[in-house]
C-alpha cells in the first residue's frame, strides 16, 4: 500500500514504548481477553469487522483444512524434523511448501472457475465450457474429484450445507459451484464428487476473501496441523520408518534396467 505522495506504507500494525496496535485496535486494551484469534485474523486480512457468519464460516474451513493425515505436507514435515530436530520452524515450513495446486490449495484454483461462472452472461454455459476444457486436457476439474472419498467427499457436503443454511450469505458462489458440479457430472457421464477445497473455495468466497488470499488460509490450518505431526513425531518417531520403506520399495536399477 502506498500513501498519496508515493511512499509506502502500512495499515497493518504500529507501536509504541508503551502500546501496540492492530489496525486502529490497542492490543491489550481492545483484543487481549476479548476476540478471538479467527476474529482477529479476519479483522487483519479483509480489514473489517467480522460478522458471526465469517467467523462460522471460517472456523469450519479451518477445521477442514487442519488435517488429512499422512499427506505429501505431514511426511515432508515428519522427514524433515527427523533430520534437523532443532529446527521446528523448518519442518513446519517444509510441509507448508506443499500446500499447492494439486493438494491442500486447490480451492484457489476451484474459485477462479467460480468466479469466472459468476461474471459470464450464461453461467450454465460457461460451467460447461469449463468442464468440457478440462475433459480434453484429461484432467480433473479443480475442486472435484478425490482419491481417497468416494462417491462422496462428506466433509464438501457438510460446509456447503453449513452455507446454505446461514442466511446472511448471497448463495452465489455456492450456486456458481452447483453449475460447475453439474456441468462436470454432465461432461463425464457419472457423478464426480465436489471435494473438501471445492467447497471452501465458495464458502470463502460467499464470505469476502479474495481468490488470490484463499490458500493463505490454508497455509494457516495446516500450520496447525503440522505442529501436531511433530508432537506425535517426538513422541513415537516414524521418519526412520518412511525414509526405510521408500529406499526398499524402490530400487536403484543400473543401465540395463535391472535392479543391482
Amino acid at each position: 500500500m502506498t500513501s498519496t505522495s508515493g511512499t509506502p506504507v502500512t495499515r497493518l500494525c504500529t507501536h509504541t514504548l508503551t502500546s501496540l496496535h492492530y489496525r486502529e485496535a490497542d492490543l491489550v486494551e481492545d483484543l487481549l481477553g476479548k476476540k478471538t484469534f479467527t476474529e482477529v485474523m479476519l479483522m487483519q486480512i479483509l480489514n473489517r469487522t467480522p460478522r458471526g457468519v465469517d467467523l462460522r464460516i471460517t472456523d469450519a474451513v479451518l477445521v477442514v483444512l487442519m488435517e488429512h493425515g499422512l499427506t505429501p505436507s505431514a511426511i515432508a514435515t515428519r522427514l524433515i524434523y527427523m533430520s534437523a530436530p532443532e529446527n521446528l520452524q523448518g519442518a513446519v515450513s517444509a510441509g507448508l511448501l506443499a500446500v499447492g495446486s494439486s493438494f491442500v490449495g486447490t480451492m484457489e484454483n476451484c474459485a477462479g472457475l467460480l468466479d469466472r461462472i459468476g461474471a459470464a452472461a450464461d453461467p450454465d454455459a460457461e460451467a460447461m465450457e469449463i468442464a468440457r476444457h478440462y475433459k480434453g486436457l484429461r484432467s480433473p476439474v479443480p475442486g472435484f474429484g478425490h482419491h481417497l472419498h468416494k462417491p462422496v467427499d462428506p466433509r464438501a457436503y457438510k460446509l456447503l450445507d453449513m452455507a446454505r443454511a446461514e442466511p446472511e450469505l448471497a448463495g452465489h458462489k455456492v450456486r456458481a459451484l452447483e453449475r460447475l458440479s453439474a456441468a462436470v457430472d454432465a461432461m463425464a457421464g457419472r457423478p464426480i464428487t465436489i471435494n473438501a477445497t471445492g467447497a471452501v473455495a465458495a464458502l470463502l468466497g460467499e464470505i469476502g476473501v479474495p481468490t488470490g488470499v484463499m490458500r493463505g488460509f490454508a497455509v494457516i490450518s495446516r500450520a496447525a496441523g503440522l505442529v501436531a505431526h511433530i508432537v506425535e513425531e517426538q513422541q513415537s518417531p516414524s521418519g526412520r520408518f518412511i525414509w526405510d520403506t521408500v529406499e526398499h520399495a524402490i530400487p536403484f536399477v543400473g543401465a540395463s534396467g535391472k535392479p543391482a
